[in-house]
């Protein structure tokens, strides 16, 4: 072979890179979807539980004083954590890692911020889980909710580890981040209504 038939199967361009499969934003999106069939379908049960109660005469819930000032909080806690998980992504897309982990820090802090506020509320409220179905459901849902916030604050300590490791355009993990955030707020602000609102 010559030297000329070498050169011109080395001046070839390089294939291009495969698409970006964005698995992680799928199988959040998709964790996200689960996540509403279960809020739903919990909501759905305590809708019907209560209308039972409420038309046989009796009052749901009995006679447990509901912390709506915490509860409030909480909703607005939740809102205003969507807010930094986007402030998040928008600094990882520019490329600046200081603010991007600076808005992560804010959403852990605040995540920790709503399981104190239910904890309060737990407290305050201290309904018995044994002596009617209110207690059982009330802690179930909550509790739940408090589940997925406690799953979205791990999920933010390892967005931030991998945010300030990798490459510095790597978005996809922020963008799966702010997308849970979003899903844990629509799915709080549900439960606020059912639960700590109608009662």
């Amino acid at each position: 072979m010559s030297h000329d038939e070498t050169a011109g199967y080395l001046a070839l361009p390089a294939a291009a890179l495969p698409p970006p499969r964005r698995q992680l934003l799928v199988g959040t999106a998709l964790a996200c979807l689960a996540g509403s069939t279960l809020i739903g379908g919990m909501l759905a049960i305590w809708v019907l539980l209560r209308q039972r109660v409420v038309d046989g005469g009796g009052r749901f819930p009995v006679d447990y004083v509901i912390t709506e000032v915490a509860s409030n909080v909480m909703l607005m806690t939740i809102f205003a954590l969507c807010l930094f998980a986007q402030w998040a992504l928008y600094a990882g897309k520019r490329g600046d890692r200081a603010h991007a982990a600076l808005a992560l820090g804010v959403v852990a802090i605040m995540a920790i911020a709503f399981i104190n506020a239910q904890a309060f509320v737990w407290h305050t409220m201290e309904v018995p889980m044994k002596e009617n179905y209110y207690g059982a459901l009330f802690y179930a849902m909550t509790g739940t909710m408090t589940l997925l916030v406690i799953l979205g604050l791990v999920f933010t300590v390892v967005t931030a580890l991998r945010t300030l490791g990798g490459p510095a355009r790597d978005t996809e993990i922020l963008s799966a981040h702010a997308l849970y955030w979003y899903f844990a707020a629509a799915a709080y602000a549900a439960v606020w209504f059912v639960v700590y609102v109608t009662k």
